[in-house]
C-alpha cells in the first residue's frame, strides 16, 4: 500500500491557490495508484507547537515530562513526526509568504528536523536519514522567480524546502508552480493552467 501525506498551510482558507492544487493534485494521484492512502494535516488550521527549549529538550529526553502542557505538544510533535516517516509520498501546499513560507509549515517541519530520527552527524558531515521518499510541493507566489536571476535570490521558499528536505535525505522532488497570481487576473490564470499542465505531466512512480 502506497501512503500519502496532505499539508495544507495556507492561511486564505477558500481563496487559496494552493489549496485548490493541492486538492487536485492529489485527486490524480488517487486515480494513479490504486488503495493510496492519505493523510490530510492543515498546520494553518491547527497549528504545530512552536519549538520551544521546553519542547526541545523533552524531544531528546527519556522520561515523559511533569507538566501537562508539554506532555501534550511532545505528542503533538511525535505525531506528526510519525506521519511523515510513514509517508511515501508527502505534497505540500507552500504559498510564498515574505519571501519564504508560512509560519505555520515552518513550524511543522521542525518537528521533522529530529537527531536520530531524520538525520545523523558522522565524521563526514550531516547524514540525511529519511530515504525512498517522495516530495512533492505546490508553490505559488505573486511573481515570477523561477529563471529570473534577480528575483531568484529573493527565493527563501522553494529554496529552504529543498535545502531542509534534501539535507534529511529526500532526493525525489517535484515543484509544482502558479507564478505571478499578483501579477493581474490573465498572469494568475495562466499560473494556474501552468501548474494543472505539471500535475497532469506528473507520474505516479
Amino acid at each position: 500500500m502506497t501512503r500519502l501525506l496532505h499539508i495544507d498551510s495556507s492561511i486564505m482558507g477558500e481563496k487559496s491557490l494552493s489549496r485548490r492544487l493541492t486538492a487536485e493534485l492529489v485527486e490524480k494521484l488517487r486515480g494513479d495508484i490504486p488503495g493510496l492512502e492519505v493523510a490530510y494535516r492543515d498546520v494553518a488550521a491547527v497549528a504545530p507547537p512552536i519549538l520551544s527549549s521546553a519542547l526541545f529538550f523533552a524531544r531528546g529526553a527519556g522520561a515523559e515530562p511533569e507538566d501537562a502542557a508539554l506532555r501534550a505538544e511532545l505528542a503533538t510533535a511525535r505525531t506528526i513526526l510519525e506521519e511523515f516517516l510513514a509517508a511515501d509520498i508527502v505534497v505540500i501546499g507552500a504559498p510564498m509568504y515574505n519571501f519564504s513560507i508560512p509560519t505555520q509549515l515552518r513550524g511543522w517541519i521542525d518537528h521533522l528536523v529530529v537527531p536520530g530520527k531524520t538525520f545523523a552527524y558522522t565524521a563526514d558531515g550531516l547524514k540525511g536519514l529519511v530515504t525512498g521518499k517522495r516530495l512533492i510541493v505546490v508553490s505559488t507566489r505573486g511573481s515570477l522567480y523561477a529563471g529570473n536571476e534577480t528575483l531568484s535570490a529573493q527565493d527563501h521558499q522553494e529554496a529552504y524546502l529543498r535545502t531542509t528536505f534534501g539535507n534529511l535525505g529526500v532526493a525525489d522532488f517535484a515543484f509544482v508552480r502558479a507564478e505571478g497570481v499578483g501579477l493581474g487576473p490573465a498572469q494568475k490564470e495562466e499560473a494556474l493552467a501552468s501548474a494543472r499542465r505539471d500535475i497532469a505531466a506528473l507520474q505516479a512512480a
